[in-house]
């Protein structure tokens, strides 16, 4: 996607849809411009808008509000407003045919789907290598249960899905019973959209299916008449910023009884007895929402979703690649004076069936690349936020960097713990064992990003320009450093 000349300053671009966003970032997000900040770190957590805040900061201060296990006057106050935004969350899903449980994120709701899914009945776990280690975790209670996974690998040309491959892993384990396929909706690091056709591809192959949905939504409709995965799971703040530590799983309901909990607690039970010990759990989304909910928060879901529609997803979309373009655009032009690039962007050089997330790494006119924590640290000096590391997401960075099984294996069976130097970081140490750099820098866009932020981002990195890695006094004693 190209969308301007050469020739033109980025401060003279004028996207599409920059009237309406930039009056938008006016009326709700101002604090960025008050600050002087540039937020590019949208996939780490979306931005509250004002509005939301005063609304529900409104609704708390007209309304008495109890714990929902009860039926006094408070309590069945807390109960409407919970089941109110329950009802919108399926409401916006289009998700009539699933339960709704409310977690604390959506690491709380793929936790569920792990401790609950029967692996132990000749279980199997099969995910792409492009997971968030909340999805990859998942393998540690298949092992524990007596079941196996299986990793299908992803292209390092562009990072979507090695196709042929994953054809035949979901054809190969007919002979396990219980079968989940753990399938990301959208790459928390690459911002790779993978294909929709691969949910209704497993499903015909017997798989049940869990989709991390938490990276898509925030820009992108999930339409859950469209496509059926049997587990879902949604973190709201990364949608609309507030509030934190409220997400939920979604369960489709005949794909319910498949999940054993192992356990109760408050408010999970019809019925429990000491003498007889012995219980009955609920038999809808209350079997898994342990406790007290979240009672003072969760009304803010349904406001906070009513905030999104009212701007319109389908419009939100449209913003996020317009932006993406421009800065893809903009990336691939900072050279130094040899010639050779400043940026390396890895995966998909334009904005087909990708998100706003934009993972990258700087190199000097030698090819040497800059630590993406001394990148970090400069940027913070200028007030930009951006993100650094392997994102949770350790199968994207061991494909960038070309890391073989082998290293890896020599890497956990020779670390000591006498070795490690916790100041010095995990990822540089690794660095410093296999004698090459690890990690790189996120960069992601929301509904408050603006040109201006892309401007000064791009006028961040052209300081790079003709500067050398093994120049900068604070690098010359890193070990990474040759």
């Amino acid at each position: 996607m190209r969308l301007f000349g050469k020739q033109k300053s980025i401060s003279s671009y004028s996207l599409p849809t920059d009237d309406y966003f930039n009056t938008l970032r006016d009326k709700e997000f101002s604090r960025l411009d008050k600050l002087g900040q540039t937020y590019l770190d949208f996939t780490g957590g979306n931005l509250h808008p004002s509005s939301l805040l005063e609304m529900h900061y409104q609704l708390l201060q007209k309304t008495i509000l109890g714990n929902p296990h009860s039926t006094n006057p408070s309590s069945q106050m807390s109960t409407k407003l919970v089941e109110e935004a329950r009802n919108k969350i399926l409401q916006y899903f289009n998700a009539d045919d699933y339960y709704c449980i409310f977690t604390s994120n959506a690491s709380g709701a793929l936790k569920i789907v792990g401790e609950c899914y029967p692996f132990e009945e000749n279980g199997h776990f099969l995910l792409i290598s492009d997971n968030h280690n909340s999805v990859n975790g998942i393998r540690e209670y298949c092992k524990s249960k007596g079941g196996d996974f299986t990793y299908s690998p992803i292209r390092q040309s562009d990072l979507r899905i090695d196709e042929q491959k994953l054809e035949e892993n979901l054809r190969s384990f007919d002979h396990k019973k219980y079968k989940l396929f753990g399938f990301p909706a959208q790459s928390n690091v690459s911002g790779v959209k993978h294909d929709w056709k691969w949910v209704e591809i497993a499903k015909k192959q017997g798989w049940d299916v869990l989709l991390d949905a938490a990276a898509f939504v925030p820009t992108c409709k999930l339409d859950l008449k469209q496509v059926q995965p049997d587990f879902v799971s949604v973190s709201f703040y990364k949608i609309f910023g507030f509030p934190t530590g409220i997400g939920c799983l979604l369960v489709k309901k005949d794909s319910f009884p498949k999940l054993k909990k192992h356990w109760f607690a408050g408010g999970t039970v019809d019925y429990v007895s000491v003498k007889e010990s012995n219980h009955l759990l609920i038999a809808n989304h209350e079997r898994f929402e342990n406790g007290t909910l979240n009672y003072l928060d969760i009304p803010a879901v349904k406001l906070g979703l009513d905030f999104i529609e009212s701007i319109g997803i389908e419009r939100i979309r449209t913003r996020i690649v317009e932006l993406t373009g421009l800065f893809l655009q903009e990336m691939t032009k900072i050279k130094h004076s040899n010639g050779t690039s400043i940026v390396r962007l890895f995966g998909p050089q334009d904005t087909d069936q990708r998100g706003g997330t934009v993972i990258l790494n700087f190199q000097d006119p030698e090819g040497n690349t800059f630590p993406f924590d001394w990148v970090e640290h400069q940027a913070n000096k200028e007030l930009i936020s951006i993100r650094s590391g392997c994102f949770c997401n350790p199968g994207i960075d061991e494909i960038n960097h070309c890391i073989s099984n082998e290293e890896m294996t020599q890497y956990f069976t020779s670390r000591k713990e006498k070795e490690f130097d916790s100041t010095t970081g995990y990822l540089k140490y690794m660095s410093q064992q296999i004698g090459r750099m690890r990690g790189a820098t996120r960069v992601s866009f929301g509904i408050a990003t603006s040109t201006k932020d892309i401007e000064k981002f791009v006028k961040f990195v052209s300081k790079l320009q003709n500067k050398s890695v093994k120049g900068i006094d604070e690098l010359k004693d890193d070990g990474v450093l040759k």
